[in-house]
């Protein structure tokens, strides 16, 4: 009992390692159901966006979010969205379809959280580079110069 006692803490405490290094996996299913890993996505940058249908500067971040993501998702970005504090997910879809966002769409909830970090305002983005590191947290509004900064070793 004791063994097991000791590698669960060691395991835990591992993990702890893993996430103040920035360079802990997580893994999110998006709303249709796609299973989306940091670990998978090596060599891209990797944007995971907060934000909520009610955000004024969610609304205003998103054709930046939108128009990276179609030009870059098969060369170098991976932007996945979570979605906080919304009603319904019938509101989500709703907002997603006129928004035209092409990209993946997590409902948040304290797993997400839990796997890659709180958020005290809306937007935050949290920023991966290509080795799967988290580089920055970004809090408030994200835009396609920014992004293209950071790809381009600029920030």
């Amino acid at each position: 009992m004791k063994r097991v006692l000791f590698f669960l803490m060691a395991l835990m405490l591992s993990q702890f390692a893993y996430a103040e290094a920035g360079t802990a996996d997580f893994v999110l299913k998006d709303m249709a159901g796609n299973k989306h890993q940091l670990s998978a996505y090596k060599g891209k940058w990797v944007l995971v966006n907060y934000w909520a249908t009610w955000c004024p500067p969610c609304l205003e971040e998103v054709p930046d979010l939108v128009n990276l993501y179609d030009r870059r998702k098969q060369k170098d970005l991976m932007v996945l969205g979570v979605v906080f504090d919304y009603k319904d997910v019938k509101e989500v879809s709703e907002y997603v379809d006129d928004m035209l966002m092409s990209y993946p769409i997590v409902l948040g909830d304290d797993s997400v959280t839990a796997q890659i970090g709180p958020a005290a305002v809306l937007p935050t983005t949290f920023i991966y580079n290509p080795q799967g590191k988290l580089v920055k947290i970004k809090r408030g509004i994200i835009t396609k110069a920014f992004i293209e900064d950071m790809i381009a070793g600029k920030k």
